[in-house]
């Protein structure tokens, strides 16, 4: 029992690390299943662009997508925002939303980053895509010290059913191949760059100390997986309250559950203060009540002495 515990806390410690991991291996399978599947470059000038940046961009709009509907920050924020629209910019602290709404967006853009990046180090999209290019700087790119019937058999070259030499042809393949891991490698490089300097940052302007963080992040944890626990024991408590009323009928026994307000309370975003001492917005409420501040007037972001919880 030990044991298991043990290793429960280190996938729980670990759950970031370990789902980006299987994002990537999902990512590398599913690439290389439309790639030996269902990618068929049609060899053609009109339509070899058009078909390559396809299973290129589409998978990785479609990710993008997905992310965002995934992504309960996001509808944290955006739920109701129709109805009260200072929900999104709260006492006209536009940069702070602005900045909330980044970084929903950089969450969102992790499994699209992944798939360009895999497929471009694959290559075989990009070979059909560019080959289609009837652009003169590309076609005098590949086809420069060569003849004619290079300029006309380009398109051809990835079905390998040009009627250029297979040297040439080999030759060509290498080009598009390299070209498409450059711009792969590119791609990780950058995204480890902005997500080093992202971290360096958010670290460096933190008030708090790191193991206080690291309680900070533990207790929210904790609050997350009782809160299920509690919502799905009332839930049941509730249900089963009414059906035996219905089916009784008798007048339902009272029962004691938060109201609206008290909803909307806890629903909003909740900026850590020193001053405090409150670590999520359900602590905060249930110590200090909070009555008079409604979500529409409560900070998205702090100020000098705050520090965001997401």
């Amino acid at each position: 029992m030990d044991n298991f515990k043990i290793v429960q806390q280190f996938l729980m410690d670990k759950k970031a690390t370990i789902g980006y991991g299987v994002m990537a291996l999902l990512t590398v399978g599913g690439e290389r299943i439309f790639s030996m599947v269902s990618f068929q470059c049609p060899c053609n000038y009109e339509q070899n662009l058009a078909y390559g940046l396809t299973f290129l961009l589409g998978p990785a709009a479609v990710l993008l997508v997905l992310g965002f509907l995934a992504n309960m920050k996001l509808w944290r924020l955006y739920t109701g925002c129709c109805l009260k629209p200072r929900k999104l910019c709260p006492r006209g602290n536009c940069f702070g939303c602005f900045r909330v709404l980044l970084g929903i967006f950089s969450d969102a853009c992790v499994a699209p980053v992944m798939w360009l990046s895999v497929a471009l180090l694959n290559g075989t999209f990009y070979e059909c895509a560019i080959s289609g290019m009837n652009d003169k700087l590309v076609v005098d790119l590949f086809c420069k010290n060569k003849t004619l019937a290079c300029q006309k058999e380009l398109a051809r070259v990835p079905c390998s059913r040009s009627k250029l030499p297979s040297d040439e042809q080999v030759e060509l393949l290498l080009m598009f191949r390299a070209q498409s891991q450059i711009l792969g490698w590119s791609i990780i490089i950058i995204a480890a760059f902005v997500s080093l300097v992202g971290t360096c940052y958010k670290n460096c302007r933190s008030e708090v100390s790191y193991l206080q963080l690291t309680f900070w992040r533990r207790y929210l944890d904790k609050e997350r997986q009782h809160f299920d626990e509690f919502t799905a024991e009332y839930a049941n408590k509730l249900a089963k309250r009414n059906l035996q009323s219905f089916f009784e009928r008798k007048k339902p026994d009272a029962m004691a559950l938060p109201d609206h307000t008290a909803w909307e309370e806890i629903s909003a975003y909740y900026n850590f203060s020193k001053k405090e001492e409150c670590y999520s917005i359900l602590q905060r409420y249930v110590e200090k009540g909070d009555k008079g501040l409604t979500p529409e007037m409560r900070p998205v972001l702090g100020m000098a002495n705050e520090i965001e919880v997401i």
